[in-house]
C-alpha cells in the first residue's frame, strides 16, 4: 500500500546504504522520479543492476518504514522527507564488499604511443613550454658544463701520481695527510677520484666501495676524494695523538 507523503519540496536529502558495502551516501532526488528511475540512479552509487534491487524505507532514527516496491509509483508517493535512509538490498549474487575492492578493478594503461598524442596531458605541456628534458637548448648546455667539468677532473687527477704524499683539504673538514692509491674513474659515482689512505684512521673505508676493490689499507684509514681537494706535496707523516693513552 503507498502512502502519501506531506507536500513539500520537490526533492528530498536522503541518505543510501546498501548491502554489498559499508559505506552511506547523502544524496539528494527529485520526488517526481518513479521507483524505476530511481533505482537506475541509485546504479551509480551501490553498483548492484536496477534490476536487481529491493529498495527499503528507514525514518531518520533509523526505523524501517516500508518497502519501496513499485516501480511505476513516483519517490514522492511514498511518506519520506529529508534524513531519511534508502536501504538497497542486491539481489544480483555478488559479494559483500566487491564493489569497495579496487584490486579487482581492471585497470586501463594507456601506450606511450597513445599518451604522446594527447594534447592536454602533463607531457604535452611540457613540450610546448620546453620545460626539464624538452628544452634541447638548456640539454646542450648543461652536456657542455658535464663535459668541461669532466675535462677539468681528467686534467687534475692525470698531474697525481699513485704513491705521492698528499693533504686532503675539504670544505668544513679538517687536513688530513695521505698517501695516493689510486687515481682514476670509479664505479661507484661518475667523474675521476682520488684514492687516499690515510695516516691515521680518519677515513672511511678499506679501499674498496660496493665490494669492489680499488687499493689496499686496513679500515678506516681509506678514503675517495675529488682531485680538486688535494694537495701533492713533501708531507710527512703526522701524529695525530690517536693512539695515546688517556
Amino acid at each position: 500500500m503507498l502512502l502519501s507523503g506531506a507536500p513539500g519540496a520537490a526533492t528530498v536529502a536522503v541518505s543510501i546504504s546498501s548491502s554489498l558495502n559499508s559505506f552511506r551516501a547523502q544524496k539528494r532526488y527529485g520526488r517526481g522520479l518513479t521507483i524505476a528511475e530511481f533505482k537506475c540512479k541509485l546504479e551509480l552509487v551501490v553498483g548492484s543492476p536496477a534490476s536487481c534491487m529491493d529498495l527499503e524505507l528507514y525514518t531518520p532514527d533509523d526505523k524501517f518504514v516500508m518497502k519501496l516496491d513499485s516501480d511505476e509509483a513516483l519517490l514522492g508517493s511514498y511518506p519520506i522527507d529529508d534524513g531519511c535512509r534508502i536501504h538497497v538490498i542486491d539481489r544480483s549474487g555478488a559479494r559483500i564488499g566487491e564493489y569497495e575492492d579496487v584490486s579487482q578493478v581492471e585497470k586501463y594503461e594507456m601506450s606511450a604511443t597513445d599518451y604522446d598524442k594527447r594534447p592536454d596531458s602533463v607531457r604535452s605541456f611540457l613540450k610546448r613550454s620546453k620545460v626539464g628534458k624538452f628544452n634541447e637548448e638548456e640539454l646542450l648546455k648543461r652536456e657542455a658544463e658535464q663535459e668541461q667539468k669532466q675535462a677539468e677532473e681528467k686534467a687534475l687527477a692525470e698531474a697525481i701520481s699513485v704513491g705521492a704524499r698528499c693533504e686532503v683539504r675539504a670544505s668544513g673538514q679538517p687536513c688530513k695527510r695521505g698517501t695516493v692509491m689510486y687515481v682514476g674513474l670509479a664505479e661507484f659515482k661518475p667523474g675521476y677520484w682520488i684514492g687516499i689512505k690515510y695516516d691515521e684512521p680518519l677515513g672511511k673505508n678499506d679501499g674498496s666501495v660496493n665490494g669492489k676493490r680499488y687499493f689496499e689499507c686496513q679500515p678506516k684509514y681509506g678514503a675517495f676524494v675529488k682531485p680538486q681537494y688535494i694537495t701533492v706535496g713533501d708531507f710527512p707523516e703526522e701524529d695525530y695523538g690517536l693512539d695515546d693513552e688517556m
